[in-house]
């Protein structure tokens, strides 16, 4: 069994480069499928989310398996190759660990890593791609990460990026509960963000998603008002703040529709929120005035502040990550030697069987019964240590003390001083 993890994430490279290798939910399982097919991969689970693309698999040719992620986002390896990470074996379980237990996360100690991991899984388990080894090591991650957060401080005051965007909001504008705020898209995060700004009462919230009706979900939660995407032409000039984070593979704004938005408001300020990879407004948009972008990267930075204080609970965590490491690399070293263990018994097996059948001839024929047992016994035990001692027999000298060493802690025997 070969593990193998590799990707890119927010360490690594930039947005513009992440938004790039970006796996949407509806197509992963399709991906999956792929790559196990058509590659020397046994086993495949990819974890795709705002910060990070990783692919975990077991494969005995790696590289095949980097091309692939390339080859199926139509880039060159070379496009990539500067901000890959390789990991394998313990530096892939290692990896895991701690990517799941939010120690290299944008934000330390964020929760949603985790659900991410989950939602991969069950991926992974739809496409048919999950197998032994995967399967194990991610039932042990999520064990892990469980221990890490009940066993450490390391989600104690977390600021999520929700958060952040909150507290960024309350620096630009002297009440929140002034302004008008519009979230685009339904998922986790959106739902999070509009958590954090509705305890701030704000003027007025509104809700624009592909479908209705999801959209009316959240306004009937929030008691704000549902939109169409269709809608955001005549209603982004009515709005502050704009929050959006969907999955869109192209972006739904462009510069063109916030520059008519502005000359609506008369050039008032607006804030804008992309938490999407890939990115849900332009880049462009960035540099008009009046206008405040803020991108995952930009408000991750915000949320670093104040890591110093849960150092401590780092270093607990680590500690934590490294045990685990060993005991999983343990279970695989473990289940490498399947097969010689096996052939052990085996032959055993056959030796027991051989001696059986021959003392149960011997017996039919009248045989005295201690004599078949004694010559069972000895002959049983003869074909048992013929090839341990062939072995010593004919060993080359500078191997033999070795050889001996190994066989006395086998069969737990006294060496002579």
């Amino acid at each position: 069994m070969q593990l193998f993890a590799f990707g890119i994430n927010h360490q690594t490279a930039p947005l513009s480069v992440r938004e790039q290798v970006v796996f949407h939910a509806e197509t992963l399982v399709e991906a999956l499928r792929d790559l196990v097919d058509r590659r020397p991969v046994k086993e495949a689970a990819i974890i795709s989310t705002c910060n990070r693309t990783e692919i975990y698999c077991n494969t005995e040719e790696p590289p095949s398996a980097v091309d692939w992620m390339a080859g199926y986002h139509r880039l060159k390896p070379n496009q990539i190759e500067p901000y890959l990470y390789r990991l394998p074996q313990e530096r892939a379980v290692k990896h895991a660990f701690r990517v799941a237990s939010g120690l290299d996360s944008m934000v330390l100690g964020e929760p949603q890593i985790l659900g991410q991991f989950k939602q991969a899984v069950r991926t992974a388990q739809a496409a048919g791609t999950l197998g032994l080894l995967l399967n194990k090591l991610f039932q042990r991650t999520f064990s892990v990460a469980k221990a890490v957060r009940s066993e450490t401080d390391i989600g104690a005051a977390t600021i999520s990026m929700a958060a952040a965007s909150v507290s960024l909001a309350s620096h630009i504008y002297p009440s929140i509960a002034e302004q008008t705020v519009l979230f685009i898209g339904a998922g986790e995060m959106v739902e999070l963000t509009a958590t954090h700004f509705a305890a701030h009462h704000p003027r007025r919230l509104s809700f624009a998603n592909r479908t209705l009706e999801r959209a009316e979900q959240l306004a009937d939660r929030f008691r704000g008002q549902p939109l169409t995407l269709n809608d955001l032409s005549s209603q982004l000039a009515a709005h502050d703040i704009v929050v959006t984070c969907t999955a869109s593979p192209l972006p739904i704004i462009g510069k063109g529709l916030v520059e008519r938005a502005l000359r609506a408001r008369k050039h008032r300020p607006m804030l804008m929120f992309d938490l999407a990879v890939p990115r849900d407004i332009e880049g462009e948009v960035g540099a008009l005035d009046d206008v405040f972008l803020y991108t995952v990267d930009d408000l991750g930075k915000i949320a670093r502040e104040g890591m110093d204080a849960r150092q401590n609970a780092v270093s607990q965590a680590e500690v934590i990550i490294e045990n685990q490491v060993t005991e999983f690399m343990h279970w695989v070293g473990n289940r490498e030697l399947v097969p010689t263990i096996r052939a052990l018994r085996d032959s055993g097996e056959r030796a027991r069987r051989h001696s059986f059948e021959r003392a149960l001839r011997r017996l039919a024929k009248g045989d005295d019964p201690q004599v078949v047992l004694e010559q069972l016994s000895r002959g049983l035990t003869a074909k048992l240590l013929h090839a341990p001692t062939h072995a010593l027999a004919h060993a080359r000298e500078e191997d033999r003390e070795e050889l001996a060493r190994l066989l006395s802690r086998l069969y737990q025997l006294a060496r002579p001083e």
